[in-house]
């Protein structure tokens, strides 16, 4: 198989991977909002999820990349220092979830007085059970995407939002509220973890003959790559949670759930940019590897032009329809998140070239170039949030990531250009393309949208909007028919 055809085939298994994780979040989103939970309950719940993701980075550190990009390399150089990598890994992991969970357990109550919410508590002793499953869900999914073994890394994934969804609901109707969502959400990391700690073990631990010798400075080397890894995940957390725990400090439960319900569209919106960069990355490091940085940059600017072709006209779409689509879909409960998910979608573009980017920069080895960037833009983001948030609320919180992120972006393609000499001009031209699709198509769209009046000509406006880019994009060339049927069959 060559490698166009690994490419295609991983992506394949990702996205429909991504899509049974985004559909079953999407399902659980809808059901949590607008039957089982108020505003104030689903702000609490993921409150303390954003509580828990910033605990989670001294849990995690970076060690999950690290062992993934030193995974990706040794099993071509040196497969037999494999299970010696594997043992370090969960040797340190181990260590590190028995200081946070044991920390958290002492100290929960103290915590949640300490952000002005001692009703937060029991969330946080949970919590304990939820770090250790996210833990080792994600870290098995990240690790067999470092195999190139992206078929059982999306299975994992799947299998952690389906579960997710059936036992939050199940827990939420047996009268547990909005905790036992919670439970919920730790049982499917533990199940999705129980299988990919299970493939590692059989596919990879055993499978390779350990060497005589570990490879001297090579844990050390493993230790020290996870630092910067570290800092960018540190940021990360930064940009996508710590805004939710601020919003909570400074505002009320409601207002987190409609920042939350916002930032959940979003991410929503994602899952094929996110698909797309998780394939794609590890080859990069190979690439380099090998010398090809030709065919890298052939790679990554394809798949940037994919990305902006649908991604332009998909934030424009989204700011059209925002009112109607959570005022119908969530009820008007939830019309305070219609101008958060507005000026969130100017982040869709930009956090869909992100999750093309990030993990391509690490396998590129430019992982502390990444970091420095992230430290610095997510810094700027807390200290906007601390002026934003209690000024505009929640719109400010929105402004703060859209701005940082911006940058990040800038950054980020910089590096990329500096390591694959990207074709800019070319690249402008395709995007003026793009931008000129977006427009005829924004047009259609604002047309009928003033007839919307229920969720069926809702649903009507966005599907002529998408018929609009799709002629668009084949009668202009974007889009090769011929190309689309082989990556469909």
């Amino acid at each position: 198989m060559n490698r166009q055809d690994h490419i295609v085939r991983g992506f394949k298994a990702t996205l429909v991977a991504r899509a049974i994780y985004m559909i079953s979040s999407a399902l659980l989103m809808l059901v949590l909002a607008r039957f089982l939970l108020d505003p104030d309950g689903y702000g609490a719940l993921y409150w303390a999820i954003g509580v828990l993701a910033v605990i989670q980075l001294v849990a995690d550190l970076g060690l999950g990349k690290s062992a993934a990009r030193y995974f990706s390399e040794y099993s071509e150089r040196d497969p037999g220092q494999i299970p010696h990598l594997i043992r370090t890994t969960l040797a340190l992991k181990l260590g590190l979830l028995a200081v946070v969970t044991t920390g958290l357990l002492l100290g929960h109550e103290w915590l949640a007085a300490a952000l002005g919410d001692p009703g937060a508590a029991p969330f946080l002793a949970a919590g304990a059970l939820y770090i250790v499953a996210f833990s080792f869900s994600t870290s098995s999914q990240i690790a067999l995407q470092g195999f190139n073994r992206l078929g059982y890394s999306a299975a994992i994934q799947a299998i952690s939002g389906a579960a997710r969804l059936l036992f939050a609901v199940a827990f939420v109707v047996l009268g547990m509220g909005a905790l036992g969502a919670l439970f919920g959400y730790i049982v499917g990391y533990a199940l999705s973890a129980a299988v990919g700690l299970t493939i590692l073990y059989l596919e990879y631990y055993t499978r390779y003959e350990p060497a005589e010798e570990y490879e001297p400075g090579l844990a050390r080397r493993l230790a020290e790559y996870s630092v910067p890894l570290t800092a960018t995940r540190s940021a990360n957390v930064i940009d996508k949670r710590i805004d939710v725990v601020l919003v909570g400090i400074f505002l009320t439960p409601a207002a987190v759930a409609f920042y939350q319900l916002g930032k959940q569209i979003a991410d929503f919106l994602l899952a094929p940019a996110e698909s797309l960069g998780f394939t794609i990355s590890p080859n990069f490091g190979e690439q380099k590897a090998a010398g090809q940085l030709e065919s890298a940059r052939r790679i990554y600017e394809t798949s940037l032009t994919n990305v902006l072709l649908l991604y332009v006209p998909a934030t424009v779409g989204l700011v059209i329809v925002a009112d109607p689509f959570v005022t119908m879909v969530f009820g008007a409960d939830y019309a305070g998140a219609v101008p958060v998910l507005q000026i969130l979608a100017g982040f869709v573009i930009l956090q869909a070239i992100t999750n093309l980017t990030s993990d391509s920069l690490d396998y590129l080895g430019r992982a502390r170039s990444r970091a420095i960037a992230k430290g610095t833009t997510s810094v700027a983001n807390f200290g906007l949030n601390l002026v934003l948030i209690p000024t505009f609320g929640v719109v400010g919180a929105a402004a703060a990531t859209v701005a940082t992120h911006t940058v990040y972006v800038s950054v980020n393609l910089y590096i990329v250009h500096s390591e694959l000499s990207l074709r800019l001009e070319e690249l402008a031209r395709t995007l003026g393309r793009i931008c000129a699709i977006t427009g005829v198509m924004a047009a259609t769209v604002l047309l009928v949208t003033p007839l919307i009046s229920n969720l069926i000509m809702l649903f009507a406006a966005i599907g002529l909007g998408v018929a609009t880019w799709w002629v668009l994009a084949v009668t202009t060339g974007m889009i090769d028919l011929q190309e689309v049927r082989s990556v469909i069959t």
